[in-house]
């Protein structure tokens, strides 16, 4: 359930996860015993309201299994992304072209999470990447325990860098914490230089943006002084990345920047692996 928009209600459709080589359906959905007996509370209307916040109580489930899921990365000297945007800002198009580029440099295995259709995950298969595909249902992100629940169908032992692709969703996922070392939030140039400044909870949070599809700045009259500008507004420390996926522009910077992340891993615990 989302704290922001009430997604994934009891009822609603659960989550399932598709392993690469079949597929397995993992839906669990929440199962409550119902009560058909009456019950006479002829008093009720005297009580005090009373005001409960259930937000706190999610966000504390999910970060505790984000501990659990940060425990279990770092002890495999594993550097875990987690990539968010906007519906068609390019994610999968990215992380497949940072796969193919790479080329082996780091090997990769991915979760891809959408609604519904494992369409993205079948493109990214066509790389050298082990893909699974988490399916919400009616929840609008991902979640902490459905990236537990993903890395049991994937062989991580030679993996060196997990790629999770959220939801596609600029609101609800800045919430949760998967145990990602990274969270990186996509920008296309389609989609207006002052994004930033309409989502700023989702960037704020970003250790690492992308600007995507530059190569279609000029047509869409992208004003890179300003999208800059208020990037660094909302995340003062995150590096930012320009880039074409498609025509590669930029992807070998990207590359060597997360070649050094996870070296850095591997320098802070060099007994792992």
């Amino acid at each position: 359930m989302c704290t922001e928009c009430g997604c994934g209600l009891p009822g609603d459709k659960p989550f399932r996860i598709l392993g690469r080589a079949h597929d397995h359906d993992h839906g669990h959905g929440h199962h409550h015993h119902s009560h058909d007996h009456a019950h006479d509370h002829p008093h009720i209307h005297d009580e005090p309201k009373r005001h409960v916040d259930i937000h706190r109580s999610i966000l504390d489930k999910n970060n505790r299994q984000a501990e659990r899921n940060r425990g279990f990365f770092h002890a495999r000297g594993l550097l875990v992304l987690n990539i968010l945007s906007s519906p068609g800002a390019g994610k999968t198009t990215l992380i497949r072209e940072t796969i193919r580029a790479l080329n082996n440099r780091l090997k990769t295995a991915v979760i891809v999470g959408d609604l519904e259709t494992d369409n993205d995950a079948r493109q990214l298969r066509e790389t050298s990447a082990e893909v699974v595909q988490i399916t919400t249902g009616t929840v609008c992100h991902l979640e902490a325990e459905m990236i537990a629940r993903a890395i049991k169908q994937l062989h991580l032992n030679s993996v060196q860098l997990l790629i999770i692709e959220n939801v596609g969703n600029l609101v609800c996922p800045a919430s949760y914490d998967l145990g990602e070392d990274l969270r990186v939030v996509l920008l296309s140039v389609t989609e207006g230089e002052d994004k930033p400044l309409k989502y700023p909870p989702v960037f704020q949070s970003a250790a690492a943006t992308i600007v995507s599809k530059i190569d279609l700045a000029q047509v869409c009259e992208y004003n890179r002084e300003a999208a800059r500008a208020n990037l660094t507004r909302l995340a003062p420390t995150a590096p930012i990345f320009e880039l074409s996926a498609k025509t590669g522009q930029g992807m070998e910077e990207w590359c060597a920047f997360l070649i050094a992340e996870q070296n850095k891993i591997c320098a802070r615990d060099p007994l792992v692996g």
